[in-house]
C-alpha cells in the first residue's frame, strides 16, 4: 500500500498551497515521492525533528517553504502546519504550533 498525505484541516491546506510557484512546485514533488516511498526520504526532503515531528524542506527560487508532519498508522502523512521561512533558523513559535497540533492528532 503506498502512503496517503492528508491535512490537519482546511486552512493547513490552504496556507500549504498558496506557497510561491517554485517552492509549492517543489513541496509537490516531495509529496510525490513520499506517497511512493514513505515519509523517510532524508536530507535534503525531509528531516526528523523528535517526538514523532518531521518536515518537508520545500525549496523554490521565492525561498524557502517548510511543512510540518507526522505519520499515523495506515500509512497516512498529516500536514500538520506549513509557512515560508523568512530566517535562516526556523522560529519556534512555527514548531510550537505543529507541537501543538501532534498532540491532538496524536494524544
Amino acid at each position: 500500500m503506498e502512503w496517503r498525505i492528508t491535512f490537519f484541516n482546511t486552512k493547513v491546506e490552504a496556507e500549504t498551497m498558496s506557497f510561491p510557484p517554485g517552492i509549492l512546485s517543489n513541496f509537490l514533488h516531495i509529496s510525490e515521492m513520499i506517497e511512493e516511498f514513505g515519509p523517510a526520504l532524508g536530507s535534503p526532503y525531509t528531516k526528523a525533528l523528535k517526538d514523532g515531528l518531521f518536515e518537508i524542506r520545500a525549496k523554490g527560487k521565492e525561498g524557502i517553504g517548510r511543512s510540518f508532519f507526522c505519520t499515523v498508522k495506515g500509512k497516512e502523512v498529516i500536514i500538520l502546519h506549513s509557512f515560508v521561512k523568512k530566517s535562516q533558523k526556523t522560529p519556534k513559535k512555527e514548531i510550537q504550533i505543529a507541537r501543538q497540533r501532534l498532540k491532538e492528532v496524536k494524544p
